[in-house]
Parts: C-alpha cells; structure tokens; sequence
C-alpha cells in the first residue's frame, strides 16, 4: 500500500465494517492492535490487522532490534520476549582519535538502558498477546490503493485470490509505505491537466524528509573471544560506525553487528570469506572483546532518512506509524523505539476521542515534538560521525569527552534515547 486516491463523488454510504484497520503486522502494528484491544472496554473500538503474511512466517528470523529501556516499559505490560538481553553499559569511541564516553545503567537507577531482541522473537510475542482478543486478524491478505471518502476509507483486500472491500472509519498504515493524502480541492492548483481530468484526485507524492548517507550496513551475528556481558559498543571510524550488540548466547559470547561504510566497501566485504572478513572487523574495532570468531546471518542494506512530514493524512482518516512514517540511520537505535512511541499515543488519543478526525489530530500534536527531536538527533549523529574530515576528528573527541564531564548534558541525551519526549 504506497500510495492513496481521495473519492470525488459522494454517495450513500455503505456500513462501516471497522473503526479501525490497521495494515502491517510488524512489532509496530501488533503493538498498535494489542494496546487497542487492552483499551476496547473503555473504548469500544472494533479493530481489524491486515498482513500478508502469517506471523510464524517470522518465527525464525533472527534479526536483532534495539529496545530502549522506554519501550520496554510501554511494552510489558502487553508482551515482552523471555529471550531479550538487557544492555547495561554502552562505551561509545572512536577509531584513531581521543574521546570516548561510557554509559551506565546505574548512574540513572535503572534495571537496564535497553535490551536486545530478536525479530523473531518479538513478533511472536506480541503476535500471542493479539491472540484472543478482540482485535480480528486477516492473514495472508493484500490490501490494495484505499479511497478517501468524506467519512472513512475504503480498502479493497485479497485473500487466496478472493477480493472484498471493507471500510473503516480511521486506516493506520504500519507497513512501510510512505505517502500522504491532500484534499483535491486544496490541491487543484497543483495538479496538472490531466490530473484534474481522472475521476479520482491525483495520487500526491508524499511530503516527506529524506537523505541517502552513502553508506550501506553489514549486519550480522558475530561470536568473539572474550565477551564481556550486556555490554554494548558503539565505534566510530573513518568509514562510519560499527555497532555490537549483546544478544546472549553461549557464554554471553554472541552480539549482533551493524558495520556502515561506503557501499563499494560493504559490497567488497560481503563476498569475503569468513576468516577474511573477521580479520577486518578485528582490524576495525580492535580487540576490546578479543577476537571475532565466527559470523552468521551475514546481510546487507542502504542506509537513508525516509521520514514523513505529518503522520495524519487523508482528511484526517489516515495514520502513519512505524516504517511507514520514518525509518532512521541506525546509529542510535531509534527506528523501532520512536515507532512503538508514535502507535502508543496513537492507541491513546483513538481510545480517548473514537476513531475521529479529532483523535488522529490530537494524535499528531502530541508526537511531532518528540519525532523532531529523535529524528534530528539521529540524522545529526549520522553525519557528525559519517563524514572522514581531518579537523572533524578532534571535534568528535571533544564532544566525546566532553559528555563525560558535562553530566547533565550526557544525562540529557541518555534520556532522550531511553525514553524520548513522551506527552
């Protein structure tokens, strides 16, 4: 779903199947539903999940996500999965220049500053909350282009190769299309001849900040010698960061790697062998936690800022979260927090004020504050530590130190990663 047609012609309409439909069901999206459904006594909100997929199709996807102490706290009390493993300190460097910082779960009196999960894992704990509920699930159905009319949307659906409509008074897209709904009559001015000619409005490009960094990301689980537990490591070089994550394991040994460079050089390493391409990362991260034994799961993808101006479209009728509202640099670690963030005060502002235009405003409001902040934050991290200029060194490591002798400002940043700025 990348893209929406607002309907011109106004008719009778026909019966709402949903307050509520909700299409994607990634960590974001189940989330969105299991808060909906734990609200539906007070609420009374009928909710519908659409995925194409089933969630056991994820079952063994090991891919690790970063899960702030915040979300965590968000989170526990509708699912949370028995295999995370916390992260207490975080030592951030870099590579060939002074100045580091170490954070440390204890100097906030906190039981972690955030944990590392699986895909996998998650999903299907959230995917078992769900389960049960009142929420009604469709698997392996497509959701096609859906229809703006002045009261609700109207989506056409497939499933095993039959096709319905449904409608619904607010759609939440959670799926990672991106795109954003104007009224054709506001719009007329900047549409063209043949535009305006279409019986439907024009499909509108959506307004939306994006950045490519040049650099792709080598993700992977990496064994090393000597680990040193719930420790996370944040590394930056002249070719961009290299992050390691504890994910558990036999000894504590295995973390998860995220290792951004240019996209030549990331190409080049990921035809090396193995041993080749541990040799490298040794080279690259040094030898704080030993050496690199083995590596699993080797992939790789673009790194770029995709994030939508507004998270309400559609005359107000339709919502953004998660992937589909931004996906981040993950230098932080903040793509899925801000998304679990944004489908919390979501689920919130619908059970406070129904599936209106109204609820999606306040919606809106209450998020753009904190969106500006992680966002900027993330894409100025980015480019600070991205960019291999001489003079930028020295500025790094001052920053670096800097934070270590400024409490409140480091204090300021923890917290704004863990937590960010909930309303």
């Amino acid at each position: 779903m990348n893209a929406v047609n607002a309907a011109s012609e106004h008719t009778t309409p026909a019966p709402f199947d949903h307050d509520v439909i909700i299409v994607g069901a990634g960590p974001v999206g189940l989330a969105l539903a299991g808060w909906l459904a734990q609200r539906s006594a007070t609420s009374s909100l009928s909710v519908a999940l659409i995925d194409a997929r089933e969630p056991e199709d994820s079952a063994g996807d090991p891919r690790a996500i970063a899960v702030s102490q915040g979300s965590r706290t968000l989170l526990q009390a509708l699912a949370w999965p028995q295999d995370a493993t916390s992260i207490e300190r975080i030592h951030v460097s870099q590579r060939g220049h002074f100045g580091r910082t170490l954070i440390d779960r204890h100097d906030y009196d906190l039981p972690a500053l955030g944990y590392v999960v699986r895909y996998g894992s998650i999903v299907q704990s959230l995917a078992q909350a769900v389960r049960g509920t009142s929420v009604q699930w469709l698997h392996r159905t497509h959701a096609q282009e859906p229809v703006v009319e002045h009261d609700g949307v109207t989506l056409q659906v497939e499933t095993a190769g039959v096709s319905r409509t449904l409608r619904t008074r607010i759609l939440v897209n959670a799926e990672g299309g991106l795109y954003r709904v104007q009224s054709p009559a506001a719009d007329a001015g900047q549409q063209d001849d043949a535009a305006s000619a279409t019986p439907q409005a024009a499909l509108q490009r959506a307004q939306k900040r994006t950045r490519d960094y040049g650099q792709t990301a080598l993700v992977g689980v990496v064994t090393v010698s000597s680990p040193q537990a719930h420790m996370a490591w944040e590394r930056f070089t002249d070719e961009g960061p290299i992050a390691l994550l504890p994910m558990g394991g036999a000894r504590d040994a295995d973390f998860a790697l995220v290792w951004c460079s240019a996209p030549v050089e990331a190409a080049r390493r990921a035809a090396l062998s193995d041993a080749e391409f541990l040799a490298e990362l040794g080279a690259a991260f040094g030898t704080r936690m030993g050496r690199f034994t083995q590596i699993q799961g080797r992939a790789a993808f673009p790194l770029g800022l995709n994030a939508l101006d507004t998270l309400v479209s559609g005359h107000g009728r339709i919502a953004a979260v998660g992937n589909a509202a931004q996906t981040l640099h993950p230098v932080a670690g903040q793509g899925l927090n801000l998304g679990l963030r944004d489908a919390h005060a979501l689920a919130d502002a619908l059970a406070q004020h129904g599936a209106t235009p109204l609820a999606l405003g306040d919606f809106a409001g209450r998020r753009a504050f904190d969106r500006r902040m992680t966002i900027g934050a993330t894409d100025t991290l980015a480019r600070l530590f991205t960019v291999d200029f001489p003079a930028l060194g020295a500025l790094r490591g001052l920053a670096l130190t800097a934070l270590e002798f400024v409490p409140p400002v480091k204090t300021a940043l923890a917290r704004q990663m863990m937590f960010g700025q909930r309303s």
